[in-house]
């Protein structure tokens, strides 16, 4: 098993046991702050299953049907986990508009809010895990999966901050008020995971600054050719695909053409481990005197 395989099981055990501290949490208080916070753990539950679904999917190798392999598939499952965050923050609106109606009375708070503490700090740890290690193996579903773990982090400080506020003032009506403020910037940080994943699907390029990269090793390492043009990028989970036409001098050999075209792929794999690179080699006359100059 992978070790973003084995990252994205260890999410469905955090998420559960998340859930049960803070479905404890609520049941000893009856707190619709801590519900709503408890529900959008069920969303971390179902949307680390849908991860790992994905990845394992990204991971087959590429077929006669998908010849470009199954990296989109990553992009799919960030796409509905944006989707159920949505979801998730719209239910805890519902919850914290009837508790508004009918502030409930909160029992036992603060041994409520120390169980709905040690669930928050177990998320904060596999938040930092998944975010860092998701960086590192270039993995938007585990990225993903993080920035809504943040969200939740984010708004379980809040929410304990409010029922404080709420025990130490007597307004239980600050309660589900405060319930009504998490679903708003839940339903924010899925907005935000949705378009960024949707990009993906897209075939959006590669950042400016990783596009500077590659210009500028193709311009290093193209040593014998006289121009590049045409580069394109796009990415695809931890995969990136990158193509342009080389312009070579007409008396060049097939076999120094196919050199130069070797030590410019060594050289941008060195750089994207996982890249795709697609080199249309072209004579001096279809030079366009633009785009990447040979050094």
């Amino acid at each position: 098993m992978s070790n973003t395989l084995k990252i994205a099981a260890g999410s469905i055990v955090v998420g559960i046991a998340v859930l049960g501290l803070k479905l404890l949490a609520w049941v000893m208080t009856g707190s619709v702050a801590l519900l709503s916070d408890a529900l959008e753990s069920t969303v971390n539950v179902a949307t680390a299953i849908a991860a790992l679904i994905a990845i394992r999917v990204a991971a087959r190798p590429a077929d006669s049907d998908h010849p470009y392999g199954h990296h989109k598939a990553e992009f799919f499952s960030a796409v509905l986990e944006g989707v159920m965050i949505i979801v998730a923050a719209l239910l805890i609106m519902r919850e914290a508009w009837l508790g508004l109606m009918h502030p409930p009375a909160l029992n036992a708070p603060f041994a409520g809010i120390a169980v709905n503490a040690a669930a928050g700090v177990l998320n904060t740890i596999w938040c930092w895990v998944l975010i860092r290690q998701g960086r590192r193996l270039e993995s938007p579903a585990l990225v993903a999966d993080g920035k809504h773990l943040l969200s939740d982090v984010i708004s379980s400080v809040g929410v304990l901050s409010g029922v404080l506020l709420a025990v130490a003032t007597g307004w239980t009506v600050l309660d589900p008020l405060l319930a009504g403020l998490v679903g708003l910037n839940i339903l924010w940080s899925g907005w935000k995971v949705t378009a960024s994943s949707l990009s993906g699907l897209m075939d959006e390029a590669v950042s400016d600054d990783t596009l500077a990269d590659i210009r500028a090793i193709i311009s290093d390492k193209a040593t014998g050719a006289l121009e590049a043009h045409d580069l394109r990028t796009r990415h695809a989970g931890s995969v990136t695909f990158i193509d342009f036409h080389l312009v070579i001098d007409g008396q060049t050999t097939v076999d120094e053409a196919h050199d130069i075209c070797d030590r410019i792929e060594q050289s941008l794999r060195a750089r994207l481990t996982d890249a795709r690179i697609t080199i249309h080699v072209e004579p001096e006359y279809k030079a366009k005197h633009s785009g990447i100059l040979v050094l």
